[in-house]
């Protein structure tokens, strides 16, 4: 019986590892698996950098715009979703392609998740709301109080990972360090891992250029229509929350746009941290097809 085979794409967010992903799935004619925990939501097509229509008939995709903005897919949850979806998909296919800049929900598909408690409804809208009001620097030194062990090494300006803390350690009065193992669970498929790397003055480059790009192509429109619900998790990233605060009247929209692309550097180097750290990652550039599809065929 042949193994089945995820081939895993990684890397900082405007690298091009959507068009690397639709250049793999034709040349091995597997399907695509997003691993992005925002482009999961319908109507953030635009702030999330979803595949284009045209890139969307020309590659089977699955969680793309596969949820509501108010289902909040945890990795715990998408661990669960994935891993059916993947069985379906090996049924028919000898690969699957899996692209993402993620880090917890690469993590979570490869590795799986700790087992956590299930979400306090309650507390979580009272969480949300304090992050919306008080922003996600006063949370974290909260945490702090509760969990120094995870504050240590919490990505402190994700708004989702901070406010998860902050749940469980209040929900369980335990800290939420307590509830990792770090023990990576069985999958009954091969992962090989590629990444994709550019120079960082390319990088960034490329990443305010896009900027400009999803302004020109109706960010400010799309996140007006998202304005009334920006206090859900989904909603607590990078692109929509600085346009949040311009509708508020707290900075101009030049100032706006600009702090989009501040915050999605700042972003990009964080996911290159997070994922330099993986030793399983072969690095390439975005453009060496030939490298990468040599290097996936080598791999046993």
């Amino acid at each position: 019986m042949n193994i089945k085979r995820l081939l895993v794409i990684v890397g900082p967010t405007g690298c091009g590892k959507t068009d690397l992903s639709i250049r793999l799935a034709q040349h091995y004619g597997a399907p695509i698996l997003s691993t992005d925990s925002r482009q999961f939501y319908r109507g953030m097509a635009i702030g999330t950098a979803q595949p284009t229509t045209d890139q969307l008939q020309t590659a089977e995709h699955h969680f793309i715009a596969s949820h509501d903005i108010t289902d909040d897919l945890s990795c715990g949850q998408y661990e669960v979703l994935a891993l059916k979806r993947l069985q379906e998909l090996f049924a028919h296919h000898e690969q699957v392609i899996a692209v993402g800049g993620s880090g917890l929900y690469v993590r979570a598909l490869c590795e799986g998740m700790d087992d956590l408690p299930h979400a306090d409804e309650t507390l979580r809208a009272e969480l949300t709301e304090r992050l919306r009001r008080d922003g996600v620097a006063a949370l974290a030194e909260e945490l702090r109080e509760l969990d120094p062990v995870y504050y240590e090494t919490v990505d402190r300006c994700n708004p989702a990972r901070v406010l998860r803390g902050m749940e469980v350690c209040l929900q369980t009065g335990r800290p939420f360090s307590e509830f990792r193992t770090g023990i990576k669970k069985e999958r009954n498929f091969q992962i090989v891992k590629v990444g994709l790397t550019l120079p960082r003055k390319e990088l960034y480059a490329r990443i305010d250029r896009r900027v400009d790009a999803m302004m020109a192509a109706g960010l400010e429109a799309e996140a007006r229509t998202l304005y009334p619900h920006r206090a859900l998790n989904s909603l607590q990233t990078v692109g929509y929350r600085e346009l949040f605060d311009y509708f508020d009247g707290r900075t101009t929209r030049e100032e706006a746009i600009e702090r989009i692309k501040r915050n999605s550097r700042r972003y990009a180097k964080r996911q290159m941290t997070w994922f330099r750290r993986d030793p399983e990652i072969r690095w390439f550039a975005p453009d060496e097809d030939e490298l990468i599809i040599r290097h996936l065929d080598l791999v046993d």
